[in-house]
């Protein structure tokens, strides 16, 4: 790749330019005459011309979470041509009637109706739940599988996103709750469980258990425990996981509870209402959880 660079030194104009370092390097005696070239080849390879051909560049990437799936054309509001040159008024009128109808045949079903408004609230749960684009994808795939078998009719589109976003969260590991989802979404708990329950009946799916660990985690956090208290707490955990103990009661419960426990062993003041609080749960559930840890593990 040469470039048209004169060299301060031995005045020669023949320059090469090395596009791993980004550098313009002199031909004749050396010298770099610039370490700041940028990149302007593809990221990928190809070896032959049909690759190539298929790896042009032709937009953004497919995604599951666009009604669409990123696949649809758009006309730009530029009114410009190619070249840059201002279109006449006659080809402004025809441009503007042509991007109306493209933006008319994108959404002409219900069905792209429904996905249109429905990935829109799931953009505006992402950005308040601060989840990952895995996740987003997954609760994408799970909603269209809804769509199909016909469960979203007769029911709210944000309840829907929510039961989805929280059976995805619940594959992928993250660590969001159906209150968190429900306060979030402005959605019932009550509604958003009772559509998690019929989806995950429909579907068939196969959803993990919850990691209480995590949990203790998120609720030492919100109570501003200290890092002793917690790493205490996940050694409780650990030998309740084992036990036997934590099968079928309530994760965060389970958590707020170990997490007392571990504050009355290392000294922390914090009452069963500040933990209380920090998981959601109320303070008779601490209670009983404690009560219940301490004569199994013998823990004082």
């Amino acid at each position: 790749m040469q470039t048209a660079m004169l060299c301060s030194i031995c005045k020669s104009d023949q320059t090469v330019t090395d596009p791993e370092s980004g550098e313009i390097i002199c031909r004749n005696c050396g010298l770099v005459l610039s370490d700041r070239g940028q990149e302007s080849r593809p990221e990928w390879r190809a070896f032959t011309s049909e690759e190539v051909n298929d790896r042009s560049r032709t937009g953004i990437p497919r995604s599951l979470a666009r009604h669409d799936m990123g696949l649809s054309t758009v006309i730009g509001r530029t009114d410009k041509d190619a070249s840059g040159r201002i279109l006449d008024g006659a080809m402004r009128s025809t441009m503007g009637r042509l991007r109306a109808w493209d933006f008319r045949t994108q959404a002409h079903s219900p069905t792209d109706r429904n996905l249109r408004q429905a990935f829109s609230e799931l953009d505006r749960l992402k950005d308040k739940l601060g989840v990952s684009d895995p996740v987003i994808e997954k609760t994408a795939y799970i909603y269209r599988k809804a769509q199909e078998r016909g469960l979203v009719r007769g029911r709210t589109i944000s309840a829907m996103v929510g039961a989805a976003l929280y059976i995805a969260c619940r594959e992928t590991g993250a660590s969001r709750t159906l209150k968190d989802i429900a306060n979030t979404g402005n959605i019932k708990r009550k509604d958003l469980a009772r559509i998690y329950r019929l989806v995950v009946m429909e579907l068939d799916l196969k959803i993990p258990l919850v990691d209480p660990l995590k949990c203790i985690v998120k609720v030492a956090n919100k109570a501003s425990l200290s890092e002793r208290t917690k790493r205490f707490a996940i050694g409780i955990m650990k030998n309740v996981t084992k036990s036997g103990i934590s099968a079928g009661k309530d994760p965060m419960g389970l958590a707020a509870s170990v997490l007392y426990l571990a504050c009355l062993n290392t000294g922390e003041s914090k009452t069963q209402t500040d933990i209380a609080e920090a998981a959601g749960v109320t303070e008779v559930t601490v209670r009983n959880r404690y009560k219940n840890l301490k004569s199994h593990l013998d823990l004082s």
